[in-house]
């Protein structure tokens, strides 16, 4: 291998990862008083008895929060008519980290997908996929319920009253994938053109440039790639026509 980091003994190196962890410490402390000013942004009432359209047909937008007083909701991106392997590569890396929220709910959290699917492609992707957490289609639906796609959004209930709290979008949405985090503290990180990599070290790739990979596990965003867990679930196979048509966002 090439472009390796440089050989020292274990003392030198301790010392340089206690120098990092100083930082370290430092964002870890920003990152408490950012969530802090997270706790004391105002909040926008809505209507919950807006309807969305779960598994079993529409029902009021409340009812997300199983009788719990918050609610994450990540927004699912959509393109209408396409194959399984043609849906939104991002959104399909987000929604696969949580398979399972019992974390969530101990503290008193729901969580759901939303999407501007339409209702009858939902299930056949869900099932696909293996997703074990409840989907539902705000196709239609006003903001704050509906639209913001590609997006992590928190929602609280005092009562019959329900309240959108706060959103986040972009790199926000990283909170929701720990491989990002695993991949940071690596010394190849993410491979990807945007880094700061020391000097000498290959440039990396497009951004997000092994989300999708041929059957052989071969990085590729060509017509025989697909989302990477999606060679995991039954009858995957090469895909030659992502088949996207319209977006709904």
């Amino acid at each position: 291998m090439t472009n390796l980091p440089p050989v020292v003994d274990l003392a030198t190196w301790q010392s340089a990862r206690d120098d990092l962890l100083v930082r370290e410490k430092a964002h870890t402390r920003e990152g408490d008083a950012i969530a802090a000013a997270r706790r004391r942004l105002p909040m926008v009432e809505f209507d919950g008895q807006v309807e969305v359209t779960g598994a079993d047909g529409p029902v009021p937008f409340i009812s997300l929060f199983q009788g719990r007083e918050e609610l994450v909701a990540y927004k699912h991106m959509w393109w209408d008519g396409a194959p399984h392997q043609g849906q939104c590569e991002g959104c399909t890396f987000t929604a696969w980290h949580l398979h399972d929220v019992s974390y969530l709910n101990s503290r008193g959290v729901s969580y759901a997908v939303l999407t501007t699917a339409p209702p009858q492609e939902i299930a056949p992707f869900v099932e696909f996929m293996g997703y074990t957490q409840p989907w539902y289609s705000v196709r239609d639906v006003e903001p704050p319920v509906g639209g913001g796609m590609g997006s992590l959004f928190s929602f609280l209930r005092d009562g019959d009253r329900t309240f959108l709290t706060y959103s986040t979008t972009g790199r926000g949405v990283e909170a929701a994938s720990g491989s990002f985090a695993l991949l940071d503290m690596t010394p190849r990180g993410r491979g990807e053109a945007w880094e700061d990599n020391p000097e000498g070290r290959s440039p990396g790739n497009h951004a997000c440039w092994y989300w999708r990979t041929d059957a052989d596990g071969n990085a590729t965003w060509g017509e025989t790639g697909r989302p990477v867990p999606q060679w995991t679930r039954p009858g995957a196979g090469p895909e030659q026509s992502l088949g996207r048509t319209t977006m709904q966002h």
